[in-house]
């Protein structure tokens, strides 16, 4: 397994900057996550990785290797791509065994390694199935095991569960991640879908405009963003605008026309100054209605939906709608104009720039 290195990397395709500098480094044996909306610049900072395109300036190493303008078939990187590109006429072997076959590996040694392959994907027994007779998952997994089967040092997985049904996509990620442990791969996914990076992920970067927004583990993600960008696009949040009356200890005080409401610092690198305007986030599940010590405001419940092991509130506030949700809900609030106040511990609530 190589440690993979960005360093500095631009793309421009004519007028439009897709990549703007963007620096990261993989660690040998880290399933990586790079993820953002459409057109951010994670599928192009992938190819770019991957040999499929070229930087506009700026370098790549594999380990120790600068790697930058070598041909992909020369980077010892397999790639698997949304759509699965398996060939229909041929047998799963024959699929999993194609990319020996161009290398002018023994026949020997391709069918022990095909063998192998198809065992760490859990398809051993269907090596002479058609590929048109296997579920979505199943073709899945051939996609990998001929990844897998030239011996990568890294597996760069673009968008690859996007073509299946909830049920399928939950049971995938779990046997991706296995497989990248087990196999001893440097792996970086690229996808726009949170809870799969949250649940899958060792690190991620989330970017936007070309830009890495911000880098680190899910639950520092998930726990404290840095910009209103990453707070709304990796979960939910309710964004309240406020201004600093006091900074103390890694935490702001902070007063709206709500009223006063503590926070933690997100960005360690930053501290604000009484008088600044910031924002607040705060997420659903971290409001309690009526219940628990901390920042309170006050509302009316406007809305309500039941989802069972959920309740989702939507609170009209003097700041806006704030949602929030309760897990395992023992009493469902009815909709009206009776007060209700909402709470929130000081760890729960995150202050980040405007």
């Amino acid at each position: 397994m190589d440690a993979i290195r960005a360093e500095d990397i631009v793309k421009k395709f004519g007028s439009v900057t897709a990549l703007d500098g963007v620096s990261l480094e993989v660690a040998a044996g880290e399933l990586f996550f790079l993820l953002g909306s459409s057109g951010c610049g994670k599928t192009t900072l992938l190819r770019s990785i991957a040999g499929l395109e070229t930087p506009t300036s700026g370098k790549i190493h594999f380990g120790d290797r600068e790697v930058t303008r070598l041909p992909p078939h020369k980077r010892e990187a397999a790639m698997v791509f949304q759509s699965y590109a398996l060939w229909p006429h041929m047998t799963v072997a024959k699929n999993v065994a194609f990319g020996l076959e161009e290398r002018k590996v023994p026949k020997q040694e391709i069918e022990s390694r095909v063998r192998e392959a198809l065992q760490l994907v859990h398809l051993g027994a269907m090596a002479e199935r058609g590929v048109d007779q296997l579920s979505g998952g199943q073709q899945q997994r051939v996609a990998l095991a001929r990844a897998l089967v030239v011996r990568p040092k890294c597996l760069l997985l673009d968008e690859p569960l996007s073509n299946l049904d909830a049920k399928l996509r939950l049971e995938m990620r779990r046997e991706i991640r296995r497989i990248v442990k087990e196999g001893g791969l440097t792996a970086i996914y690229v996808t726009h879908d949170q809870e799969e990076a949250l649940e899958m992920a060792d690190r991620m970067a989330v970017l936007n405009g070309g830009r890495i927004e911000q880098l680190g583990a899910p639950t520092e993600v998930y726990r404290s963003p840095r910009t209103s960008f990453v707070a709304g696009f990796i979960g939910e949040t309710n964004l309240i605008r406020a201004t600093v009356s006091e900074v103390r200890d890694g935490y702001a005080m902070t007063e709206c026309s709500a009223g006063l409401i503590v926070g933690r610092i997100a960005d360690p690198e930053w501290t604000p100054s009484p008088g600044d305007t910031v924002m607040v986030s705060v997420r659903p599940e971290a409001w309690q209605i009526d219940n628990g010590a901390g920042s309170v405001i006050t509302g009316k419940i406007r809305a309500r939906s039941y989802l069972g092991r959920s309740i989702r509130y939507e609170v009209e506030t003097v700041v806006g709608v704030q949602q929030v949700v309760e897990l395992n809900p023992e009493v469902l609030r009815e909709p009206g104009d009776a007060e209700v106040k909402l709470t929130a511990r000081h760890s729960d609530v995150v202050v980040m720039k405007d």
